[in-house]
């Protein structure tokens, strides 16, 4: 979990946050009881912050790592679930992100698959997204218990992790490696492009942003600056989803254009008066931006 500094930054940059627990090490009765009494103290202190739009009780089965052979491991899973659903109503929650999906409002699964035409083998249609959680995307089940999807949408959570090859003897080798900037930002718009080129998957979610420690696969180093250009990989992300209806975006384009312009569906501009103007206030992020690094 997040402290409160950075979810302030978020509310105010407008970052989406996924609110994600500190699972523990294995599951003992301690631990349920810690766990509950902890995750509902996140919840109730997190929960005015706009900025978070996702609860994240477990992640990969940490915390629960039989899933599969303990029913008082999934009930574990399903009764949180419907606590932090209980105590907030307002968000989504996923019960246990990346796989062994027994309840959750989203399927969010974890593929780090090191070519595109993997991943649009598994979640290139609906057809395929479907078939893939019926079984073992990649080491784990999908789904438990023959859960249905019903209208869950299901998101890419986590892929990529692409690094740079390592120096002899670095602990940490990512999920696949390349040898220059050049090959990164090629690996990168082929995985990126696979998942954008799916109807069937709602979202994506690529690691990762920054170097950490031994894990270097960030799309920036540990000190934050690029290892590509910015614009290019900005240019990748953001291309339309072929999930999201065409209508829907060029309706989302012509707002934006309203918004920025000033102007009507006519594209005709609304007449101010050059001497009563009026002041455009900064906005928050423009706001923001203008204090000094050492804020953050």
């Amino acid at each position: 979990m997040e402290d409160e500094r950075f979810l302030y930054w978020c509310d105010r940059l407008g970052v989406l946050v996924w609110a994600e627990m500190a699972n523990a090490y294995e599951f003992t009765e301690t631990a349920v009881e810690r766990f509950t009494r902890e995750w509902l103290e996140v919840v109730r202190r997190q929960f005015n912050h706009p900025s978070i739009v996702t609860w994240v009780p477990f992640n990969e089965s940490w915390g629960v790592p039989d899933l599969p052979g303990d029913p008082a491991q999934r009930d574990f899973v399903r009764a949180i679930y419907h606590l932090t659903k209980a105590v907030d109503r307002t968000r989504p929650v996923i019960g246990n992100d990346g796989w062994e999906h027994v309840a959750g409002d989203i399927w969010g699964v974890h593929d780090y698959a090191l070519d595109g035409a993997a991943l649009r083998d598994r979640w290139g249609s609906p057809e395929a997204v479907d078939q893939a959680l019926q079984g073992r995307p990649q080491y784990q089940r999908a789904v438990l218990d023959d859960t249905p999807r019903g209208e869950r949408p299901v998101v890419l959570s986590e892929f990529g992790g692409i690094t740079y090859t390592p120096q002899k003897g670095t602990p940490w080798f990512g999920y696949g490696s390349v040898t220059s900037d050049d090959e990164l930002l090629n690996k990168y718009e082929e995985l990126v492009s696979a998942v954008l080129d799916s109807p069937a998957l709602a979202g994506f979610c690529y690691t990762q942003l920054t170097d950490t420690e031994q894990e270097t696969n960030g799309l920036l180093r540990a000190d934050r600056t690029p290892k590509l250009d910015l614009e290019i990989v900005r240019a990748i992300t953001t291309r339309p989803s072929r999930a999201i209806p065409g209508d829907f975006i060029a309706a989302a384009q012509e707002a934006g254009m309203v918004a920025a312009g000033g102007k009507d569906n006519g594209r005709t501009p609304h007449p101010v008066a050059a001497d009563t103007a009026p002041a455009v206030p900064l906005s928050d992020r423009e706001r923001a931006m203008s204090v000094e690094r050492e804020t953050f």
